[in-house]
């Protein structure tokens, strides 16, 4: 049983596709000494898909009632935290395991404690506020065929306004720079992992919201010129975040809409991060011309988001991102061969996007203006 229906050609592939979906044969093979321990494999793992809403609420609990945190002390019982949560102790014992069982904690005795994974969820950037944030992915996603179909509205388009084009209230705009300038870190890591910015004088990063990539490209380049351009409302946390690192000197804030007026020129790359998947095809192919209008000749472009596998599906863009960008009711998690195909149409050249290290975080994708 070590070759996969879908791996068998024409007819073959769909008798034992009909085959193994028989409940007969299920029983059988889970029991013969030959099939068992694929059976068994096939069974586990589809039970991990049908439990999965239910470890990410575990998930959420944890971190609604500050679980991770109140263990950095050290180890507590179910009666400790369930009084400092204002939870039953039979219920917080429920968590609690459940959490064991997920690695996320250890137990110990009659107490809990923090394990590694756990410990690390509070060392990723922006990971417990975007967990927040999901309440409103969770309840767009409790009818997933009525997502489907598409409905007049969801709760995340209500969150992330902006993606319209239309006027943003100084709060939202606050909020979703914050939540957007957390996931950056770890975003604009990965990024500056695949891409060199020598022989880069002068950056433009648009939709860069508050700077969170342009500070860490600054940090990494000491030399470099910046450009950020995003909404008025964000330039106030935008000039805040520049001075504190030391970098107002380096950096130009432009206020404005790529949805509706030219990017600035002057600069001899243009980065987008995070910043394609939240649109509609026409707006892609129109910023991106207007990226290579603004470049000069020889000029570089970056992009850099979650993409899907295309060809090859893969778990972070082709089911979290997908249906992401599905409930925010604009824009899309596009392979890497897509993006090229929008790239090269614009003009672009020598477009190359290497295996990225941590597909969930992000990848990236370079191209050139011909000199």
């Amino acid at each position: 049983m070590n070759t996969q229906a879908h791996d068998l050609p024409g007819w073959r592939g769909g008798w034992l596709n009909r085959l193994i979906a028989r409940p007969g044969f299920q029983s059988w093979a889970s029991r013969f000494p030959l099939t068992r321990a694929r059976a068994r494999s096939d069974g586990a793992a589809l039970f991990e898909v049908v439990q999965g809403f239910v470890q990410s609420q575990v998930l959420m609990a944890l971190v609604e009632l500050d679980i991770f945190r109140r263990l950095r002390g050290g180890p507590l019982s179910a009666a400790q935290l369930g009084h400092a949560c204002d939870v039953p102790e039979a219920r917080m014992q429920v968590l609690l395991q459940a959490a064991a069982a997920l690695n996320l904690l250890k137990r110990k005795r009659d107490r809990y404690a923090l394990a590694r994974k756990g410990a690390a969820l509070m060392g990723v950037p922006g990971l417990e506020a975007m967990i927040r944030h999901h309440k409103a992915f969770y309840t767009d996603l409790s009818d997933p065929v009525a997502l489907l179909r598409g409905p007049e509205k969801t709760e995340l388009s209500q969150f992330w306004p902006y993606v319209f084009g239309g006027d943003v209230p100084d709060a939202e705009a606050t909020i979703y720079s914050d939540l957007m300038a957390q996931s950056q870190r770890l975003v604009a890591e990965d990024t500056l992992r695949a891409v060199s910015l020598n022989g880069i004088e002068r950056l433009l990063d648009v939709g860069g919201g508050t700077g969170a990539f342009l500070e860490a490209a600054g940090r990494s380049s000491p030399d470099l010129q910046m450009t950020l351009f995003d909404l008025p409302p964000v330039v106030p946390d935008a000039t805040e975040r520049f001075a504190a690192a030391g970098q107002a000197d380096r950096v130009e804030i432009i206020a404005g809409s790529f949805r509706q007026e030219p990017l600035p020129t002057g600069a001899d790359a243009i980065s987008l991060i995070r910043v394609l998947y939240d649109h509609a095809d026409a707006t892609v192919e129109d910023l991106l011309a207007k990226a290579y209008d603004a470049l000069p000749a020889g000029g570089r472009l970056i992009i850099s988001e979650p993409m899907g596998g295309g060809a090859r599906p893969e778990r972070a863009g082709d089911i979290y991102f997908a249906f992401y960008t599905m409930a925010m009711q604009t824009g899309r998690a596009r392979s890497a061969e897509e993006i090229g195909a929008f790239v090269k149409a614009a003009g672009f050249e020598e477009i190359r996007s290497p295996a990225p290290a941590r597909a969930y975080v992000t990848r990236v994708l370079t191209a050139r203006k011909p000199s």
